[in-house]
């Protein structure tokens, strides 16, 4: 007979889990010492007065419908209402910032003069840029929706004498509902200490609420105890009574807290910085010209009318749109939805779209442990083993030890690894041990702190009894041993869970041997390590937080190869602190331990305000805060409503690894956004002077028709961007924004010094007619800064990153189309414009190529000289605080993050543009 036959053990309730001989010595007590912690550690356990009446339910029989119907009409449903907005509202904010007004202005304008070419290609392009941003995020919100209905809950609940199963947003305060194992606890409710069929429950049951406090254990509830909304029953069962639902519940509470994220970000902000800069000097200049026309036209005729005003006002209206960068905001909309539609394949959901290209700013990563780094669940380690016995003894007595029903943590992890490591041990359920057969069998008890049984060899006929339990226990049964007694003191100190195993001898069944001490611990994820690893790789330091033990914390950072400087909640609440001395240990730390959701906020906060890019990954009610605060949040798979709601970005798979594919996705998303930028504020100043001063001078306009097929075909072209080659940069990208300006400035006075050298030959060299210089410049202006988007693509020289197949003919297409339009002079669409033949309109490309050529030289010269002298200059500002001197070495994320700040932190504005920082920006 094998162990199998061991019905007496099905209902025992195994507690070694919970027993403080087996519990990590807690080095600190739990409660944190301020007066936030100590209310959380009692989390609304006591209930108002006012309640009482309604929690007089009778157990096992419950409410009546009356009573059902009465309270749901006082308390309201058991669900938490999320806040719709309004859709039209929401797609109308998509046609907010500065582009966007000045787009909206000219549709005006253009309507008043009745061009109506022209408001056809702004209302387009003002449709398009709203519809991808609504759609998009219309998408994410659909993916979230969908896998929040996956998770609806049912619940068992007595209801007019009979136990029946009805969906957990029916629940009211007063129903009598039975929790069992594997329940996920539907609303707040008291335990009542009865079984699910009335009999009477001593024990506790125990409850994971890691989602509430961020401990990776099950702690224990007993009767007359409150369980709280969205904890997981590990063991037990009992029936309780709800207390609170929906929006008062404590998760309830929380989420209640947490708004839908509507920060604009930094990319909008980015944005709205180069918009400005273009629209200003393009009113400026344009409102000039027109003055000048209108003076000009006072002068020579004497009298100015209305015809002459609205065609002046005509000609600028069409000389802005060809100005300003229309095409900005769509370009960039739709080089992120392509991104986050990437990322959707990978199981990573973006809930705001601009969260893709804050993502590739992050240099600090803050990671919740438990169910992230680690699987949430305790498992066998590397065991102490006393001779002569080796690791199948100490598996197969701590098996024979064990009561098979019992729903324990480290029962199960005893099973687990018996059944998956031991020859003897079954695998397919039957918990059969061959050649072994259990003829009495003792169950755990609080008071002796361990089980045995009494085992008997089939084949020799050999009797013996084996023993597991507290490891002090254990040791007084065998005799003192001091290498055990240090084995254990050293388990504690690394944060492990240990259980004594003891078997007698062959001879003596009262005379007992350690067959060794078996170890536990929740291990780090298969891929968390190598995760990590590659997050260094691309310059992303990790900092582990969770609601455990520094020593717990130490142990699986030691295991997943991040630095062991873990630092406790108590010295980010130490008063005796400086702001900036608690900011020093945030940065030279790899992780916190013994945290709360306002330790996790407090930290974000502090990182976010020593200007680093931080993102948190999380799952919990208890990172709902942190989550929405930092500049990107990320919900992690399996996470709560709450978390989702407060995230930026909600990963469908388990683990970090997907957060990488992410990371990669945002640099490359943008790169693309960074080059695009580049060229588009190069050509419009380009654009700019150079009609500015020719215009003034020369008093030369070209005609419309050709200013709109440089706006229309030069920034439809520029969409395939969003699929051109990128290498992928290893450090955190930064806007530099300085350095993007004045690189622009300088590209562009270039580009207008070769543009007025084309003018000047063409017409006083060359002697060409006007309407063929009509032609020729158009070509020029058409191919010459366009051709420059092969620069722009990379900081060195633009061959060392060969553009995509597909781009490089879209770009060059464009051109081409140009080409023809001039060679037969537009098809005689205007009287002043007139054909230039194959000859010199190919000639005129060549000059552009040219041309590019030399850009590219100089805007190497200019990066390499930017980052030689002024960047060096302005690094000096913004030198991190040095990690405060200790015995310990510094670790590898204060080293990693030092260089990282000598490296980015010369940007200045742009580190401090980011996300809800008022006094980054201010400082700055």
């Amino acid at each position: 007979m094998g162990f199998r036959s061991l019905t007496e053990a099905e209902d025992i309730t195994i507690q070694y889990a919970v027993d403080a001989e087996e519990a990590v010595p807690l080095t600190k007590p739990l409660e944190i010492g301020t007066e936030k912690a100590q209310q959380y550690q009692h989390i609304t356990d006591k209930l108002p007065a006012h309640l009482e009446p309604y929690l007089q339910t009778k157990p096992t029989y419950g409410l009546t419908e009356s009573e059902v119907s009465e309270r749901a009409q006082k308390f309201g449903r058991n669900e938490l209402v999320e806040k719709q907005r309004n859709k039209l509202l929401h797609f109308l904010s998509f046609f907010t910032g500065a582009i966007s007004y000045l787009m909206i202005i000219s549709l005006v304008l253009t309507a008043v003069t009745a061009d109506w070419v022209d408001f056809g290609i702004i209302f387009g392009m003002l449709i398009i840029n709203a519809l991808i941003g609504y759609v998009e995020e219309a998408r994410a919100e659909s993916s979230i929706a969908s896998l929040k209905n996956s998770l609806a809950l049912h619940s068992k609940c007595w209801r007019n004498g009979k136990l029946i199963d009805i969906k957990s947003s029916e629940l009211v305060v007063g129903d009598i509902i039975v929790l069992r194992i594997g329940d996920i606890v539907p609303a707040d409710a008291r335990l009542l200490g009865i079984g699910g069929g009335g009999e009477i429950i001593e024990s506790a049951i125990q409850i994971d609420q890691s989602s509430l406090t961020g401990e990776s254990l099950p702690v224990k509830k007993k009767p007359g105890d409150i369980v709280y909304s969205s904890c997981i029953i590990k063991q037990g069962q009992q029936q309780a009574i709800v207390v609170r639902t929906g929006a008062d519940t404590f998760i309830g509470k929380t989420a209640n807290l947490i708004a839908v994220t509507t920060g604009s970000g930094r990319f909008q902000q980015v944005i709205n910085y180069i918009g400005n800069f273009l629209i200003i000097i393009s009113v400026l200049l344009v409102f000039i010209i027109f003055i000048h026309e209108l003076v000009e036209e006072k002068v020579q005729t004497g009298t100015v009318t209305r015809e002459q005003v609205l065609s002046a006002l005509n000609q600028m209206v069409v000389l802005t749109i060809a100005a300003i960068p229309v095409g900005l905001p769509t370009v960039m909309s739709v080089t992120m939805a392509i991104g986050a539609k990437q990322l959707a394949k990978k199981q990573v959901i973006v809930k705001r779209l601009t969260a893709v290209e804050e993502l590739a700013s992050v240099s600090i990563l803050c990671s919740d442990k438990t169910g992230t780094l680690t699987k949430n669940e305790l498992t066998f380690d590397e065991p102490y083993l006393s001779s002569p016995y080796g690791k199948d003894d100490i598996l197969l007595y701590a098996y024979l030890a064990s009561g098979i029903a019992a729903d324990d943590p480290i029962e199960i992890a005893v099973r687990t690894a018996a059944e998956e490591y031991h020859p003897n041990i079954s695998n397919d359920g039957s918990h059969t041990v061959y050649g072994y057969h259990v003829s009495s069998f003792k169950p755990f008890n609080p008071v002796d702190k361990m089980s045995e049984a009494a085992v008997e060899e089939s084949a020799t006929k050999t009797k013996f009894r084996v023993a597991k339990g507290a490891p002090q226990v254990i040791l007084k049964m065998t005799g003192d041993d001091k290498t055990a007694t240090e084995m254990i003191q050293s388990f504690a100190a690394r944060g492990l869970r240990s259980l004594g195993v003891a078997r007698t001898s062959d001879n003596d069944l009262n005379q007992w041997q350690l067959v060794g001490l078996l170890s536990f611990i929740d291990p780090p994820r298969d891929d968390s390590a190598d995760t990590i690893a590659e997050c260094n790789k691309y310059g992303l330091t990790v900092k582990m937080i969770t609601g455990d033990q520094g020593v717990i914390a130490k142990e699986v950072a030691g295991r997943l190869g991040m630095g062991k400087n873990i630092l406790d909640a108590d010295e980010l609440s130490d008063s005796a602190k400086s702001a900036k001395e608690v900011s020093d240990l945030c940065i030279y730390s790899d992780g916190f331990s013994r945290v709360i959701p306002e330790h996790k906020y407090h930290v974000v906060e502090l990182l976010q305000d020593r200007g680093y890019f931080v993102a948190m990954t999380g799952d919990g009610v208890n990172d709902a805060p942190a989550l929405k605060k930092a500049n990107v949040g990320i919900a992690v798979a399996g996470a709560t409503d709450a978390a989702r709601s407060a995230s930026d970005i909600v990963l469908l798979s388990s683990g970090l690894s997907t957060i990488i594919d992410g990371v990669k996705v945002a640099r490359i998303i943008f790169q693309r956004l960074q080059s695009y930028a580049l060229y588009r504020i190069t050509s419009t100043i380009h654009f700019l002077i150079f009609f500015f001063v020719i215009t003034l001078i020369e008093d030369w306009k070209m005609p419309p028709v050709f200013l709109i097929l440089i706006s229309l075909l030069n920034d439809a072209a520029t969409l395939i961007m969003a699929v051109d080659n990128v290498s992928i940069s290893y450090t955190p990208n930064m806007w530099r924004l300085r350095l993007l300006i004045i690189l622009s400035c300088v590209l562009a006075l270039a580009l207008s010094a070769f543009s007025f050298a084309h003018f000047y030959i063409f017409r006083d060299v060359l002697h060409v007619t006007p309407s063929e210089l009509s032609s020729i410049m158009y070509l020029h202006i058409s191919s010459a800064p366009h051709f420059v988007i092969f620069s722009t693509r990379t900081n060195t020289f633009w061959w060392k990153s060969m553009p995509s197949i597909v781009f490089t003919i879209i770009v060059l297409g464009t051109q081409v189309i140009a080409l023809v339009l001039s060679v037969y002079g537009a098809f005689g669409a205007d009287p002043n414009i007139s054909s230039i033949g194959w000859l010199l309109g190919l000639a005129i490309l060549a000059i552009s190529l040219g041309t590019f050529f030399l850009i590219d030289v100089l805007k190497v010269l200019v990066i390499y000289f930017w980052d030689t002298f002024v960047g060096k200059q302005l690094s000096h500002e913004y030198k991190p605080a040095k990690c405060k001197k200790t015995s310990k070495p510094a670790s590898k994320a204060a080293k990693f993050i030092y260089k990282q700040q000598q490296k980015k932190l010369y940007f200045g504005y742009d580190r401090a543009r980011r996300r809800e920082s008022v006094g980054s920006v201010a400082s700055y």
